[in-house]
């Protein structure tokens, strides 16, 4: 095992400057940033089973860029898969966005620009890293490529297996033999190799499947929190373990943004409280808040934005209080028509009403302000 190393040096330069250059020497030469330089912690341990290496990692929030570059100006060839033992790191390689959290398996190369962060509410994250040249592995290699930039479970199956004996590299060597690290850089490869044609096989790698049913657990978690005035895309891609721009690619594949999904929603839930005979007591501003629209000024205007009614006038409406003849409530502005089980809003670009009611956005992004409904 190499002599551990922390950045115990007195000065954030030092400090810096020491962790660029124990890096180039034990990870994939990268441009390394950090928000706050003075509050920088880093640590690692290395370890060299047979042809590989493993790498016990802790650090404090950097970015790690291995720019285009880097990789002409020096490849070593290696692929990488790291356990997440403590934070959340995200990924960007291979034009794929990786959110992985504990116990997650994260598969990476050198050979490839990559882009990756550090998030941890705590001290520090603890990461462990297995690096292999990429012509041990005896797999495809376009098939492995694919590969790039996937997240795996460490929790269960081939995946488990490899997280355990990473875990007990990263401790502590001191009693294997030089025979025995051989031994185990071979029972390392193996796994990965196992766990690497287990994805290929299963067609682990991102589809078109795998990305409807994202949108489908997407969805159903911002109806499940459409009374937080604060859901935004910063908090469902986090949820997620997914980059905010990933989400963002995720609805405007489906002719979609994420705030006039939200906006809709909370909007469609206002309107059926409204048109609810058992809540005609229930205020405007109440039902309102109820469903994420703190502020009734914008509540009403994106209302009628949307459905071509004030809410007190639709409430109106649809409970029969002397309000226009709902016979002829098609013809209003916005698509608003009676009965509600016909009633479709304005399709948006790429979307059909008639396919999926409920991807339909509203048309108000206006900024929420206070104020009383109408």
């Amino acid at each position: 095992m190499d002599r551990p190393f922390d950045t115990g040096a007195p000065t954030v330069r030092d400090r810096m400057e020491a962790w660029q250059a124990v890096t180039k020497d034990s990870l994939p030469p990268s441009v390394i940033s950090v928000d706050r330089a003075e509050d920088f912690r880093a640590s690692l341990r290395v370890t060299r089973p047979g042809a590989g290496q493993v790498t016990a990692l802790t650090d404090s929030s950097p970015r790690y860029r291995r720019t285009p570059l880097l990789v002409r100006r020096s490849d070593p060839g290696l692929y990488s898969i790291g356990l997440i033992r403590r934070g959340v790191r995200h990924l960007s390689q291979a034009q794929k966005e990786t959110g992985a959290d504990l116990s997650d398996l994260v598969f990476y190369s050198t050979f490839t620009p990559f882009d990756a962060r550090v998030l941890t509410a705590e001290e520090s994250a603890l990461s462990v890293i297995a690096q292999f040249p990429q012509a041990l592995v005896p797999l495809p290699p376009s098939a492995v490529d694919a590969l790039l930039g996937s997240r795996f479970s460490g929790r269960k199956g081939i995946g488990a297996l490899l997280a355990q004996l990473l875990t007990q590299l990263a401790r502590d060597d001191s009693a294997y033999s030089p025979a025995d690290g051989a031994r185990l850089g071979t029972v390392l490869l193996d796994l990965v190799t196992a766990l690497l044609a287990h994805h290929i096989e299963a067609g682990a790698a991102p589809s078109e499947s795998g990305r409807r049913a994202m949108f489908t657990r997407v969805r159903a978690f911002v109806e499940q929190h459409l009374g937080d005035a604060e859901l935004a895309p910063v908090a469902i891609a986090a949820a997620h373990h997914i980059s905010t721009r990933s989400l963002h690619r995720l609805f405007r594949d489906h002719g979609l943004t994420v705030a006039a999904y939200i906006r809709h929603q909370r909007l469609e839930r206002s309107r059926q409280d409204l048109a609810d005979p058992a809540l005609a007591t229930r205020p405007i501003n109440t039902v309102a808040t109820q469903w994420g629209f703190p502020h009734p000024e914008t509540f009403s205007r994106a209302f009628r934005t949307a459905y071509g009614l004030a809410p007190r006038d639709y409430r109106h409406a649809r409970l029969g209080h002397g309000a226009p003849d709902l016979g002829t409530a098609a013809a209003l502005p916005g698509g608003w028509r009676d009965p509600s089980s016909t009633w479709h809003p304005p399709s948006m670009t790429g979307v059909s009403p008639a396919t999926d009611p409920s991807l339909v956005p509203a048309t108000d992004e206006g900024r929420l302000s206070t104020g009383r409904c109408p």
